[in-house]
């Protein structure tokens, strides 16, 4: 089965000066405001002044490459909003959008639908989606909009994908069921992919989203097993994750499982190395590797920009290993 690849676009870097020089003039004070409150930045950052690009890596020439935005990323953004609708894309501030969403005039467009959305329970300390203790509610006509929407579209792939919901007793499970087979009713030959939150290890709601029609059960990792409580939320750790693919798999064998990876934290090869094992070994079918980009100021900062020879090197270690399907490169995306 074929299993689209995200490529990342060049990011919009912004040039973020002292509090001191951008106060020279009023209009530099206006600019440097804009972007201080697109980057998230806070009082405490001005305090510490940690507020130069000194200590960020400077990206590579293989990350640098120019976003095409068309026709088509425009309709599929008014049809969006006109349903209401959330993308991953931008929530996150993926560079990919416009790769993504362009897809050039006769070329489809891919959109990772958001579900539940735009507000999450958790706050990993990679991802720039915001968060709050209690979102607001469920929209119950999302997963007919959604339906709707990608029906228009004419996609033949779609990947459904959510914030964590820790505040609804399911987690969201019921919801994700429904967006996937009112999808299916629509249109029975499209492939659905989800990539699901853990639900706190709830397996009865893996369980629900396993057998509700899709084709590809994806949950992130996310980092090596070592890493887990440095970049990810606290209630999110690396042997829930693994329960959750594994029961996707053990309830409904013919789902292929898929997980991600970011590399370029501060991973070791040897710990990149046990992590797969231990994916292989629960019986996780696709695996994708990919660059992670720092998306604020206030997130984690990149340690390393991992050459395109080196995520190579892991995309055989994955093949020989004897995934189903590996993706490996800085410009592949986790979603």
């Amino acid at each position: 089965m074929f299993l689209p690849r995200r490529l990342r676009g060049k990011g919009r870097r912004k040039d973020v000066m002292t509090l001191t020089t951008a106060a020279n003039t009023s209009s530099t004070l206006n600019e440097r405001k804009k972007d201080i409150k697109e980057d998230g930045l806070n009082l405490q950052d001005f305090i510490s002044g940690d507020l130069s690009e000194k200590s960020k890596l400077r990206l590579p020439p293989w990350l640098k490459t120019e976003i095409p935005i068309g026709k088509n990323y425009n309709k599929l953004k008014n049809t969006l909003r006109e349903l209401n609708l959330h993308t991953v894309c931008e929530e996150a501030r993926c560079p990919n959008i416009g790769e993504c969403w362009g897809g050039g005039e006769y070329a489809t467009s891919t959109a990772t639908i958001m579900l539940m959305g735009d507000t999450c329970t958790r706050g990993c300390r990679f991802c720039s989606v915001k968060t709050a203790r209690r979102p607001p509610p469920l929209d119950p006509e999302e997963p007919y909009n959604t339906a709707k929407a990608i029906a228009a579209w004419g996609l033949d792939y779609v990947v459904l994908t959510s914030v964590d919901r820790d505040d609804i007793p399911d987690g969201g499970a019921e919801h994700f069921a429904k967006t996937v087979s009112n999808l299916k009713e629509r249109n029975p030959k499209i492939l659905v992919e989800c990539l699901t939150p853990d639900f706190r290890g709830d397996l009865a709601a893996v369980e629900k989203i396993a057998l509700s029609g899709l084709d590809v059960y994806a949950h992130n990792v996310e980092t090596v097993r070592d890493l887990q409580r440095h970049v990810r939320d606290p209630r999110a750790n690396f042997d829930q994750s693994l329960s959750v693919l594994r029961h996707a798999k053990k309830v409904k064998p013919s789902v292929l499982t898929k997980t991600s990876i970011m590399l370029g934290l501060g991973e070791t090869d040897a710990q990149i190395h046990a992590a797969l094992k231990e994916l292989w070994d629960a019986g996780v079918d696709c695996l994708t590797l990919g660059q992670y980009m720092q998306p604020t100021k206030r997130h984690l900062k990149v340690e390393e920009y991992v050459t395109p020879e080196k995520f190579a090197y892991w995309e055989k270690v994955g093949q020989e290993m004897g995934f189903v399907y590996t993706a490996s490169g800085p410009l592949v995306s986790s979603f």
